[in-house]
C-alpha cells in the first residue's frame, strides 16, 4: 500500500502435468491472491478463483493480474463477487489483465461484472496472447454504468476499457470505449439506449470458423443479444438492464462454444452459487 492507495499484484503460472493442470507458482503484492484451484472436471482443467478482499477501487488503486498457461494447460479463471470502482475524489483506479496461452492450451476468463460507481474514473485493460492456432480463449466482462437497482445513473466522472486479442503475434480482436458521466452516448438511441449493462465476450479457437451459426441456432438474436463472426473468431454482445439476464445468457453461448470446440460440456464454478 502506497500512501493511502493500494498497489496489487498476481502472477500465476500453470502447467499440465500428467493430464491435470497444477498451479506450479505465484506471486503477489498487496491484496490479491488465490486459493487452492478447483478440479470439478474430469480433464483436469483447473478453476482458479482470483481473490481480491478490499472488494472495490478507489482513485489512486492499481490492480495488475498476470497468467501464464504453459503447453496444454486448462483453467477458468473467475472472481467470487462484483469489482467496484468506487467514486473518486483524486486520481484514476486502474485494473490490467495480462494472460498468455501456450499451444493446446485453453483459458477461460469469467470474471463477475465490473460496476462503475457515478463519479468514478476508471480504466479497465485486458491483454491476451495466443501463442498457437490451437490455443484457445473464452472470456467476457461485464460492466454497470451506476447502479441500476439503486435508482443511479452514471452521471459524473470517467471509465476507459481496453481489451486485446493477439494470436501468433497479430492482433484477432481491439477494442476501446471510452465513457463520460452524462455523455450523450449513453443514452443517444443510435448508442446504448439508456441501457446501463454491457457485456462482451470473444472467442478466439478452433472452431471460429462456424462458431457464430453455432450460437444463433441455438440461441437465436435478440434486441438485447447479438452474435457478430470474425475473421479468426466470434463476439457476443449484451446491451440491456438485467445483469442476471446478461449473465445467462452469456453462459449458454459458453456452453455452446466448450461443446463444439472442446467436446465437453459447460461446469458452471461453485463460487457462482453462493
Amino acid at each position: 500500500m502506497e500512501g493511502r492507495y493500494w498497489r496489487a499484484e498476481l502472477e500465476l503460472w500453470l502447467e499440465n502435468c500428467d493430464g491435470k493442470t497444477r498451479l506450479m507458482r505465484r506471486r503477489h503484492i498487496g491484496p490479491l491472491v488465490v486459493q487452492r484451484p478447483f478440479y470439478p472436471e474430469v480433464d483436469g482443467t483447473a478453476h482458479v478463483y482470483l481473490l481480491h478482499p478490499p472488494g472495490g477501487v478507489v482513485g489512486g488503486d492499481s490492480l495488475e493480474i498476470t497468467c501464464h498457461l504453459k503447453t496444454n494447460a486448462r483453467t477458468l479463471l473467475t472472481t467470487p463477487g462484483a469489482t467496484k470502482f468506487y467514486r473518486s475524489t483524486s486520481g484514476q483506479g486502474k485494473q490490467r489483465t495480462v494472460i498468455n496461452v501456450g499451444a493446446g492450451a485453453v483459458c477461460e476468463f469469467f470474471p463477475q461484472e465490473t460496476i462503475m460507481y457515478d463519479g468514478a474514473n476508471a480504466c479497465l485493460e485486458t491483454s491476451v496472447t495466443l501463442a498457437a492456432t490451437d490455443a484457445t480463449y473464452v472470456g467476457w466482462d461485464f460492466v454497470s454504468l451506476g447502479r441500476p437497482a439503486a435508482g443511479e445513473r452514471f452521471m459524473h466522472g470517467s471509465a476507459q476499457q481496453r481489451v486485446e486479442v493477439l494470436r501468433e503475434g497479430r492482433p484477432v480482436w481491439f477494442e476501446r470505449l471510452s465513457f463520460q458521466g452524462g455523455s450523450p452516448l449513453a443514452s443517444a438511441s443510435f448508442a446504448f439506449g439508456s441501457r446501463p449493462i454491457t457485456g462482451t465476450m470473444v472467442y478466439v479457437g478452433p472452431i471460429a470458423e462456424n462458431a457464430a451459426e453455432r450460437l444463433r441456432a441455438d440461441l437465436g438474436e435478440s434486441r438485447v443479444f447479438s452474435v457478430s463472426q470474425l475473421d479468426q473468431g466470434v463476439v457476443c454482445r449484451y446491451l440491456g438492464e438485467d445483469m442476471s439476464e446478461g449473465k445467462s445468457l452469456f453462459v449458454r453461448a459458453w456452453g455452446v462454444l466448450r461443446e463444439a470446440g472442446q467436446g465437453k460440456q459447460a461446469v458452471v464454478p461453485r463460487i457462482w452459487a453462493t
